[in-house]
């Protein structure tokens, strides 16, 4: 990973210099260099030299100048001289690589760490030690979002999501599938649920805008310690997975608001079986055919208002009400009495829950 963030910066400053300048590791292996036909060359007795030399040394014709990858000095600048500018240029260089280093280390470890966090890949006792050698606020609000890409993944959802939220000390993106891409994003003490569904709908939008990329968020709830972040991502797991067999149409699923949805998806399959058995004695949910299953579901949506469902499906009062009465000999619930239609609408869940057959976490 260094090599390439070394070479980015050494290749633009080959015109600048004017002459071959690179960067050689512990080894003296040439990992980047002006000349793209010198990397892999090996600088020979640069690493015994580097073990007792000073800041900077010369060999060779070259200007030799140490900078540190970590807490030792794991790399040197090379730059074609050995007058004082090249000094000058391997000393300038050398300050320039090692904050481009350190902050791409920053960055890639705490990306790391967050991951690690999140994927319940890390000990809990070692959850604060890491986060301080990393300088990583662990009593920050947080919450974690799970974008689910379901097609036309062109492009890659990691890239977009990553350049809609650029502050990469506050926010982290990573992948952890080919479709599911989690976003870890800082937000503030209290903030509003409906905020954070606005803030998914944007990537939503930006997806499918933009890119044709049509994608679900699962939004875990927010935290207030690092320590929960894996709470909240496999709460975010189960949003998505929940809201692809219930609410199949909408692309933001809140974990806070699954419902009653929730508790069927936790549920025993066996469970579930026996409560469909023991529901529809007379006869089964399967005997209902696509019209029936239809009418019942605007009757939910009415509020089991009789005249208001007949004039939504364009039907005289009397044909919806003879309907009603086939479900109630067919299945022993009458629709029009709430305590059946409660018991008639969880099973509708139950069913579609057994069919969908969706995987646990």
């Amino acid at each position: 990973m260094a090599n390439r963030v070394f070479q980015g910066v050494v290749y633009q400053m080959k015109d600048a210099i004017g002459s071959t300048v690179g960067v050689v590791d512990e080894t003296g292996t040439i990992i980047s260099c002006s000349d793209l036909n010198r990397i892999g060359e090996v600088h020979d007795n640069i690493a015994s030299d580097r073990l007792t030399a000073g800041e900077s040394f010369v060999r060779d014709g070259y200007t030799y100048h140490l900078f540190s990858g970590n807490k030792r000095n794991d790399y040197a600048v090379f730059v074609e001289g050995t007058d004082e500018v090249a000094a000058h240029y391997g000393a300038l260089l050398a300050i320039s690589l090692q904050s481009i280093k350190q902050y791409h280390d920053e960055k890639f470890d705490k990306t790391n760490f967050i991951k690690n966090v999140v994927l319940d890949n890390i000990l809990p006792g070692d959850i604060y030690a890491k986060a301080r050698e990393l300088h990583f606020a662990t009593d920050v609000s947080r919450v974690v979002l799970l974008i689910r890409v379901t097609s036309g993944a062109d492009i890659s959802a990691y890239d977009v999501v990553s350049g809609l939220f650029p502050d990469k000390q506050k926010d982290f993106v990573f992948n952890i599938s080919e479709n599911d891409t989690v976003l870890v994003k800082e937000i503030k003490r209290g903030i509003d649920q409906h905020d954070i569904e606005k803030l998914a709908s944007s990537i939503v939008d930006t997806l499918s805008g933009e890119h044709c990329i049509k994608a679900k968020v699962g939004i875990g709830t927010p935290i207030a310690n690092v320590k929960d972040l894996a709470t909240s991502f496999k709460e975010a797991q189960i949003a998505v997975e929940v809201g692809k067999v219930f609410d199949t149409e909408q692309p933001i699923v809140s974990y806070d608001h699954l419902g009653i949805a929730r508790l069927i998806y936790q549920l025993p399959t066996t469970l579930c079986e026996m409560f469909l058995k023991e529901v529809f004695k007379q006869g089964s949910i399967d005997s209902l055919d696509a019209e029936t299953l239809f009418t019942i579901q605007r009757f939910f949506e009415n509020n089991l208002n009789v005249s208001e469902t007949s004039r939504g499906l364009f039907v005289h009062r009397n044909t919806l009400v003879y309907r009603l009465e086939k479900i109630k000999k067919l299945t022993g619930l009458d629709l029009r009495e709430f305590d059946d239609a409660i018991v008639f609408k969880v099973a509708l869940m139950v069913k579609k829950y057994l069919n969908s057959n969706p995987a646990k976490y």
